[in-house]
């Protein structure tokens, strides 16, 4: 080093520093400096003024070293302080992580200088928190990157079995380039190519006078239109018309049509009238019909029944329970969802049908269990009979020429033979048996549920099952 003819720095040796200047220099070069004696105390602690992160650690001054290290750091700062001792200074740097009460540590790469006298040692320390937490980005991004890149091969795989093993015909065109980005062997079988050989071509030159400019506007016009557009193509190899429809969409930066093909005609199925019919008869039939899940949420209404529990919308109805709308709640509700699914089918069963408003109607209710559907539901139809029960009794229940039921007749030859008493009673008995037979009939052998039926308690029940020697028969 040239120094202009001066020996200041020429003597071989740093000239003497006063102290109150050693200090201020000794903490620009480092981070943070320890002078450590020979007994491994610290003599001093020295901070650069802009590594305001350490803190004050004064009160490291006059303690052993060892109190401020973690446990791994304790012996490689042993072993490198006793080889300075014996006169071998380290070379290497060493890497120690201080602790201080256990509430943080951080990592410092110091090297070794001697100092004074009395094998007194300078540690002149870099802080590594920066590059540790550089580090640790870069680690974390690496993990993220690797998520990315298993997300990305988790959906390509998935991409590539739905494009395998749909039957339709699906071809990606990019819009900028005209060219097949993609094909699944569908859509290579219906024009006449190898998936091999369709990929990476020219869309338009599979099909017969049709340019590239031309196909590619044709189908983004055909995106424009409101229920979904089709164009109609001859196909250049197999001379099949085939209908295209188109559906763009953006990835990367470009636009990309999805081609959906079919061969015209075979687009669409052979209508099924059957399923056409019952479908307009569900949606304008008098009568109220409804679709529940085996639990009994509604699933589907039609108009009728709106109007017999004077709902204004769909979404008032559709997801609550059938049993909200029932006069008996949960123990109708249970007949019109066990007896369907046991048997298949309920022809009539007869109950109160209450609105929002709390009226009550008549009606009588035909319930079928549809197991033939992906979705298993129970299919009901609701009569208002209201009408029909007031008409009846307004006429006295029939008129005089109204030929009597059998257990009337049965009634009326007893009429000389016993005493009225005697007839009422032996009709109450029958009339009796037959309600709770039907009870239990409809609850499918619940006894909770029709003693509530019938408006008894379950101990009434058992007495009357018994004294008509239906409890074995049903038990």
């Amino acid at each position: 080093m040239k120094t202009g003819g001066n020996t200041f720095w020429s003597s071989g040796s740093v000239p003497l520093i006063e102290p109150e200047f050693l200090s201020s220099i000794i903490g620009a070069a480092a981070d943070i400096a320890l002078v450590v004696s020979a007994e491994a105390i610290i003599l001093s602690v020295v901070i650069n003024q802009h590594s305001e992160s350490f803190g004050n650690l004064k009160h490291w001054e006059g303690r052993p070293i060892a109190d401020f290290l973690t446990r791994e750091s304790i012996p490689k700062f042993e072993k490198a302080h006793a080889s300075y001792l014996v006169g071998e200074v380290p070379k290497k740097q060493l890497e120690l992580n201080h602790t201080d009460n256990a509430v943080w540590q951080y990592p410092v790469r110091y090297t070794f200088h001697r100092f004074g006298q009395e094998n007194a040692a300078l540690l002149l320390g870099r802080d590594l928190r920066p590059i540790a937490e550089t580090q640790q980005q870069l680690v974390q991004a690496q993990i993220a990157l690797e998520q990315g890149y298993e997300a990305r091969r988790e959906f390509d795989a998935r991409y590539r079995v739905l494009l395998a093993n749909i039957k339709q015909a699906v071809v990606f065109v990019s819009v900028q380039s005209g060219r097949v980005e993609d094909a699944n062997e569908a859509a290579a079988t219906l024009l006449g190519l190898s998936t091999d050989a369709l990929r990476g071509s020219a869309f338009a030159q599979n099909f017969a006078d049709r340019s590239s400019v031309e196909l590619t506007e044709s189908l983004m016009n055909a995106t424009l239109a409101e229920e979904g557009g089709r164009v109609t193509l001859t196909a250049s190899r197999t001379k099949a018309t085939i209908i295209a429809y188109p559906v763009v969409f953006r990835a990367g930066g470009q636009r990309v049509l999805m081609c959906r093909l079919a061969i015209e005609g075979e687009e669409k199925s052979a209508p099924d009238t059957a399923s056409e019919h019952a479908l307009a008869l569900f949606r304008a039939g008098s009568d109220a019909m409804l679709f529940m899940s085996p639990k009994g949420n509604i699933v589907s209404v039609n108009e009728s029944f709106l109007d017999l529990v004077g709902a204004a919308h769909l979404s008032d109805v559709v997801g609550r329970s059938l049993g909200d709308f029932l006069g008996r709640g949960q123990i109708d509700l249970a007949v019109l969802t066990d007896q369907p699914q046991r048997s298949g089918r309920m022809k009539i069963y007869a109950t109160k049908l209450i609105n929002d408003l709390g009226t009550r109607l008549a009606v009588e209710i035909s319930a079928t269990h549809l197991v033939d559907s992906d979705v298993p539901a129970i299919g009901c139809i609701i009569r208002d009979v209201s009408r029909a029960e007031t008409a009846r009794a307004a006429t006295g229940g029939g008129g005089a020429a109204q030929v009597p039921a059998e257990p009337a007749r049965n009634v009326m030859d007893l009429v000389g033979s016993a005493s009225l008493k005697d007839i009422v009673a032996e009709t109450t008995d029958v009339v009796e048996k037959m309600c709770i037979e039907t009870a239990v009939e409809l609850t499918g052998n619940n006894r909770v549920a029709a003693a509530e039926m019938l408006g008894l308690s379950r101990q009434s029940l058992y007495v009357k099952l018994r004294k008509y020697g239906l409890l074995s028969k049903n038990g």
